[in-house]
């Protein structure tokens, strides 16, 4: 295996941008990650996917690429299987757990399987919502819904619903997105998110919106959110939001860094929501925000996040 001497010396892409329709967060991520890449002493070229093809890498010779795409294409296994067929080292997930952890819908099924903790649920295809009862299908998950597109992430396409009418206008939002659609029964409690780092997770970091939801105005926009890192659980229940994330991370197939975001209800119970194995990264999100608590400034968190990946290709 190199050591991070010998791959500092190689040139490093960082892609970015593409064409999701989380390209505007991606953009930010990709400037924060290829800054940090430069402080740590890497040799960095920033690429633009939506404005260059992969063939870029191979004519400049590169052979590592930080993915900083979010969404579709970056964050599927699409990216990750091209990468593979250049013969380029890639940081993250590979193209199973990549693809596994972005579908909301086989991972929730996953989370079922592995008798994980996660909320009751349906799934809804478009050719099929002509004929559903939206009412029926409401009360049977509790009368109060989260509404999410199968393969976006930022919350793009999501919303609440407790009446049939607020449910047939968000499910007609959300097939703008996608086909499918998730159908996740209401889940009142606060929402944390652990980073994931190797085998090691990262301190719970604890979100607070005045929102009714944690949506994307929440995350991106809003100065109202807070972010509390400690997150106010006793050592016990902190060990047990770690352990409940590293399984749901490995039951994906996920690997190298990510993040696994979960709440917890009204009864104190633990419900996963979902992985994320490209999640923001620009000084202020949620993965930093945790690894500097851990003592990791961002330099050195994204000197790991490529040593994770060069490890995972020696495999």
């Amino acid at each position: 295996m190199m050591n991070i001497e010998q791959i500092k010396k190689q040139p490093i892409a960082v892609l970015y941008g593409g064409n999701s329709a989380e390209r505007d967060v991606s953009l930010n991520s990709g400037k924060a990650i290829a800054q940090g890449l430069k402080q740590a002493g890497f040799t960095v070229h920033l690429i633009d996917t939506k404005e260059h093809p992969l063939t870029v890498l191979v004519d400049k010779n590169i052979k590592y690429a930080f993915i900083a795409l979010h969404g579709r294409g970056g964050e599927d296994g699409a990216i990750q299987g091209a990468l593979e067929s250049l013969n380029i080292t890639y940081t993250g997930s590979n193209v199973l757990g990549s693809a596994l952890s972005m579908d909301k819908v086989r991972s929730k099924q996953i989370f079922k399987a592995c008798g994980l903790p996660t909320a009751p649920f349906a799934v809804v295809k478009k050719n099929a919502f002509p004929q559903l009862d939206v009412a029926h299908l409401l009360a049977k998950l509790g009368g109060k819904v989260m509404v999410k597109p199968a393969r976006e992430g930022s919350s793009i396409g999501m919303a609440m619903a407790d009446t049939a009418t607020k449910l047939h206008n968000a499910l007609v939002e959300a097939f703008g997105f996608d086909g499918e659609i998730l159908l996740e029964a209401w889940i009142d409690g606060p929402e944390y998110t652990v980073a994931i780092l190797g085998e090691e997770a990262l301190p719970v970091i604890h979100m607070q919106t005045p929102r009714e939801f944690y949506d994307y105005e929440a995350k991106y926009q809003s100065t109202s959110t807070q972010y509390h890192c400690p997150c106010g659980l006793s050592v016990a229940q902190e060990e047990q939001i770690k352990t409940l994330s590293l399984q749901a991370f490995n039951a994906t197939g996920a690997s190298g860094w990510g993040r696994v975001d979960l709440m917890r209800n009204s009864q104190g119970e633990w419900q996963l929501l979902e992985v994320n194995t490209v999640p923001g990264m620009t000084e202020t999100s949620l993965v930093p925000k945790a690894a500097k608590v851990h003592g990791l400034k961002f330099d050195e968190l994204v000197e790991r996040i490529v040593l994770l990946s060069v490890a995972n290709n020696d495999v």
